[in-house]
């Protein structure tokens, strides 16, 4: 992906926005309000790769967390409880790729959209004690039409399934070919009464606005799309964004305080060049896409005597109500090959326990998908993705090895999570990261209730396996949650600047020059895949900003 067609302003040139972050909104964004005659900085603390710079090395991507900014650790603290003293661990509890186009350059690709249901479920259900369970200030069907310019424009393959939510437009290329895993779900799911349907995936199955499809190389999860058939922002909106001759991407550039003046407006954004040199590039206004977590420490950190609780604050919202999302696992072996390692992870789903039921005892609801077991790389399946009872050392473990790799697979559940005050990012007050700023300090633990949908979800995955014919399965542990890719809720939009940070256009209520449109604007969680909301809200939220900035309002 060539680079020589971008922008290039001075920094003490005042820009009409300053982008911080470029992945699933921030890309989007971007593209919009440079395409519209905007001039657009981009400040990514990530490297700009090229599809050509994505590799299949395990150690690199898997254990050395290349994408992830590798060894250079940024110093995050963890808890369960606000009592304790927040410590390092081994990973990361917030995880994102660092590198231009987010971490839409190795997610899996799941693409659910969410449900009228989901933007409205307070009202349907009821509060729920101990939570701070909410109603979004926006509905489904306001949301549509960027649904169906995500699936357009970003590029999502699939068909409407029979419990999907009103569409206004068709899917532009069809599912992907159904692997062997698919078809177990299906069998499976027909036994015991459920509706297996094809995955809507952000990877495309045919070309697609000048890019290629799949080439089923089976390197999805975590890894980048050496083709561009996975539909990232770096694939789909960076190289727009660029040949409109007014946005420039500043990779390597960790920015550590958004400024404002004595009126109480953004002025400038400092950050660190790849020199390590501090810099300021003045702006009219900044847009947040940091992603869930780091928006907020971003905006803990720039605190300052008109805002001494952080900017876009006063309601003390920025920062709480994280919420990861719920996971359960199960294994199963069957007589013949699979080879599921093959093409993308995901071909089928089923979403019959979508909705939250009272008549269960808990609150949640979520999708099940089948896959190869946790990653379909060998390395890491030699590592982690044998049945529990394996030997971990000599001939029995490598011929188990050669045998379960080509004869897994695993039926996943993916559910709510519920957003909670005591669940939040604050910042470390004795941790900082490789540039000097102070660290985000995480503290969550899962509501019962989560833990129980995940439970329930995996108890229906037990039966999908052996109804479909496992010779063995099993289920992996359900367990307290201490990290999370989808990293949700901390900036939450709203009607009442009381209790949210924006307003439903993303605009701060504080700060009528700073907008925030990423994770953290959700209001709930959604039933496991976020990243096609987060991108429909951006899609939606450029367009906002830039009425409003043709309209002189910003």
């Amino acid at each position: 992906m060539a680079t020589d067609t971008q922008a290039s302003f001075h920094n003490d040139q005042e820009v009409d926005f300053v982008i911080v972050g470029s992945g699933s909104a921030g890309g989007i964004i971007a593209k919009e309000l440079s395409t519209k005659g905007f001039d657009v900085v981009v400040l990514e603390q990530g490297p700009f790769r090229k599809a050509a710079d994505f590799t299949h090395d395990e150690l690199s991507v898997l254990v050395l967390n290349e994408l992830m900014g590798g060894q250079q650790k940024n110093q995050q603290t963890f808890r369960d409880d606000a009592s304790k003293v927040a410590v390092v661990q081994p990973n990361q509890p917030a995880e994102y790729a660092q590198t231009v186009g987010g971490s839409s350059v190795h997610f899996t690709a799941n693409f659910w959209r969410f449900h009228e249901l989901d933007f409205r479920e307070r009202s349907l259900l009821g509060p729920i004690s101990g939570t701070t369970f909410a109603d979004w200030p926006i509905s489904y069907a306001e949301l549509e039409p960027y649904y169906s310019r995500v699936d357009w424009e970003i590029g999502v393959s699939g068909v409407p399934g029979p419990f999907d939510p009103p569409r206004s437009r068709p899917f532009p290329v069809p599912p992907l070919p159904i692997k062997s895993s698919g078809a177990i779900l299906e069998k499976g799911a027909k036994a015991i009464g459920l509706h297996a349907q094809p995955a809507p995936m952000a990877i495309l199955s045919q070309p697609h606005n000048g890019r290629a499809p799949c080439i089923n190389c089976g390197y999805c999860m975590g890894f980048g799309c050496e083709v561009g058939a996975k539909s990232s922002t770096l694939a789909a909106m960076i190289p727009l964004a660029m040949a409109s001759g007014r946005c420039e991407i500043r990779a390597e550039c960790a920015v550590f305080r958004v400024v404002t003046s004595d009126a109480g407006r953004v002025t400038e954004v400092l950050y660190y060049d790849p020199e390590g040199k501090e810099q300021s590039q003045k702006a009219k206004a900044v847009v947040l896409s940091a992603n869930g977590a780091e928006t907020a420490r971003l905006l803990l950190n720039s605190a300052n005597a008109m805002f001494p609780d952080g900017l876009a604050n006063s309601s003390g919202f920025v920062g709480r109500n994280l919420m990861f999302n719920g996971h359960s696992a199960t294994g199963g072996l069957f007589e013949h090959p699979l080879n599921d390692y093959k093409g993308v992870q995901v071909t089928r789903i089923i979403h019959d326990f979508y909705e939250s039921d009272p008549a269960r005892g808990f609150y949640g609801g979520g999708g099940i998908d089948a896959r190869p077991l946790l990653v379909s790389t060998p390395m890491m399946f030699a590592l982690a993705g044998l049945a529990p009872d394996a030997p971990t050392w000599g001939k029995d473990f490598k011929d188990r090895i050669a045998y379960e790799f080509t004869h897994q697979v695993s039926v996943i559940g993916h559910t709510t999570s519920l957003a909670l005050d005591s669940n939040n990012i604050t910042i470390d007050p004795t941790h900082k990261d490789r540039w000097g700023r102070p660290s985000l300090r995480m503290t969550y633990k899962d509501h019962p209730d989560d833990l129980a949908t995940a439970k329930f979800l995996q108890g229906h995955s037990m039966q999908i396996l052996e109804a479909a014919g496992a010779t063995k399965s099993w289920a992996l542990p359900v367990h307290e949650q201490n990290a999370g890719a989808h990293l949700l809720g901390t900036c939450r939009m709203g009607d009442d600047s009381g209790t949210s940070v924006v307003d439903k256009y993303h605009r701060s209520h504080d700060i009528p020059n700073l907008f925030i449109c990423d994770g953290s604007s959700l209001v709930t969680s959604g039933r496991g895949q976020p990243t096609m909301t987060i991108m429909a809200l951006a899609f939606r939220a450029a367009e906002h900003i830039a009425a409003a900035a043709q309209r002189s309002e910003i």
